[in-house]
């Protein structure tokens, strides 16, 4: 058990707490100090069990200087580490320490992955088995400053390596512990240059605005992103449902806060329930012995980002709620409540009052979560602005694959606008990305436009086509008066509602045995 005594930082009080734990035979494990002033001791006590919890605590509380004594899921020490890892295994990029003798002390699970190591296997392991004529500790002591862009070998490819040496605030060079190295890959340079450059427009003005519909809902969107509301935001897969939640967390007093982003569709309940509110030391056989920080945790003060919340279960939708309600929810395997400021962005590609109706989604949580709400059209209702956003993926296309920007055959665009776009924006993006890739000439044509034709709109639905015109237009006449007789159940109100003679309906209805009991 971890506990958290909040107490005067006064001289003999951690002896006046050890003697108390020694009385009840509570050994302590690990200890530290915390707090904004150092008022608050951690410690790890093992063999401590929540009944004799119970008891000691009113006497820790007795003791003179001891403000509050309470049950914590993790040190300190601990929430760094979690913290850390969870920052490094974040990024895409190998990331390793190594000591002043050359040895590898830590490195990312990118990292691991180039070696072809486990994460755990990795300390100890000689940075020169795997890096060509390359002293790092030479080239440290050497320059005791940052050093960007050095070409390194590694296992045979050839990265480009950021250097940050490990030093105290003193300049010798006996202080240097070390470096931290990153890696690059240096065939993927100009990929990291294209990145980059979508960097520069953050927000929303990374959202293209050429079609009005599109425009209008970015001025939505404005208004929205300052409140501190739930914000539900509606479209299609491949609309730009996560770009722009990013923008109104940007324009927001958040904006300098963490984001964070989680896909619930498809995710076990179980993986998704640690993923979003992390779990308690020991919750689980496997469980790390320290726990797990979830990402609204790793979020507290900024926004989090929930995609596909329509496919959330039950239980998660119920905890869910809960935290809108009061800000409060409980680690998995864990009975510590934590209490953080977050703002809840979701996004679904289904009509959650649809799932509402049919019993599959909470409506008290539909009614939380749709303070506020935003719905992204399509890209087929978005058609007017078509042709500079193509200009625009062609632009992008050309400067990642490293290429002229090409010229659009004429008959490209009519294409484009008439088709009917299941992927919206991301496929048209991808689209124009391997026609640049395929093109010669430095035009892109027709045959370079590769569209799938699933998913097209089937304007008669399942209805056979089967057989001679006669046929098929003699079983559509017999299923649109079969439809509409049960609205219109006579001749002259059928007649009337088609606007033919009621003779004629009369005999279209005995033709096709229909109007009989």
């Amino acid at each position: 058990m971890r506990i958290k005594i909040h107490c005067q930082n006064r001289i003999g009080i951690l002896r006046d707490i050890l003697n108390l734990l020694v009385e009840y035979g509570i050994n302590v494990a690990r200890g530290e100090v915390g707090g904004e002033q150092g008022n608050a001791i951690y410690m790890l006590c093992p063999n401590l069990i929540n009944l004799q919890f119970q008891a000691l605590r009113p006497k820790l509380e007795a003791i003179p200087g001891v403000f509050g004594v309470k049950r914590v899921g993790l040190m300190p020490s601990e929430r760094r580490h979690l913290e850390l890892n969870a920052l490094l295994g974040a990024l895409e990029f190998p990331v390793l320490s190594i000591d002043m003798g050359g040895s590898i002390v830590a490195a990312n699970r990118a990292a691991a992955q180039l070696l072809g190591v486990r994460v755990d296997e990795v300390p100890g392991i000689a940075l020169s088995r795997y890096a060509e004529d390359f002293d790092l500790p030479e080239l440290v002591r050497a320059n005791k400053s940052r050093i960007n862009g050095l070409r390194v070998k590694v296992k045979g490819d050839v990265f480009l390596a950021d250097i940050a040496p490990l030093q105290t605030e003193h300049d010798e060079s006996d202080a240097l512990a070390g470096a931290v190295l990153t890696l690059h890959r240096a065939d993927r340079v100009g990929e990291r240059i294209y990145h980059v450059r979508k960097q520069e427009l953050r927000g929303f003005d990374s959202i293209f605005q050429s079609s009005r519909v599109m425009a209008a809902v970015v001025r939505e969107a404005r208004r929205m992103a300052p409140l501190d509301a739930p914000l539900l935001i509606e479209g299609e897969t491949g609309t730009g449902k996560e770009l722009l939640a990013r923008a109104c967390h940007l324009a927001s007093p958040r904006g300098q806060s963490p984001f964070m982003a989680l896909n619930c569709a498809g995710l076990p309940e179980s993986m998704a329930e640690t993923e979003l509110f992390g779990y308690g030391p020991g919750a689980f056989e496997g469980a790390r012995p320290e726990g797990k920080l979830g990402l609204l945790e790793l979020t507290a003060g900024g926004t989090l980002f929930l995609d596909g919340v329509g496919e959330m279960s039950p239980r998660l939708q119920a905890k869910l709620l809960r935290f809108l309600q009061d800000g409060g929810f409980r680690r998995v395997g864990s009975d510590e409540e934590v209490y953080l400021d977050v703002r809840v962005v979701c996004a679904t590609q289904v009509d959650l009052s649809e799932l509402c109706a049919k019993g599959e989604f909470r409506q008290d949580l539909y009614h939380r979560l749709n303070v506020l709400s935003l719905h992204i059209p399509p890209l087929r209702e978005c058609l007017d602005g078509l042709a500079p956003l193509v200009e625009h993926f062609l632009d992008s296309a050309s400067r990642q694959i490293g290429c002229p920007l090409p010229k659009l055959a004429p008959q490209v665009l009519d294409k484009l606008g008439h088709y009917h776009w299941p992927g919206n924006v991301r496929q048209l993006e991808n689209v124009l990305f391997q026609a640049v890739s395929l093109c010669e000439g430095g035009t892109v044509k027709l045959d370079h436009i590769r569209l799938p034709d699933y998913g097209a709109p089937q304007p008669l639905g399942a209805f056979s086509l089967e057989g001679g015109l006669d046929d098929i237009l003699g079983r559509f006449e017999k299923a649109v008066l079969e439809r509409l007789y049960h609205e219109h159940p006579s001749s002259r109100q059928l007649g009337k509602r088609l606007g033919v003679s009621h003779t004629t309906i009369a005999n279209k209805l005995r033709q096709h045995g229909l109007g009989k009991e």
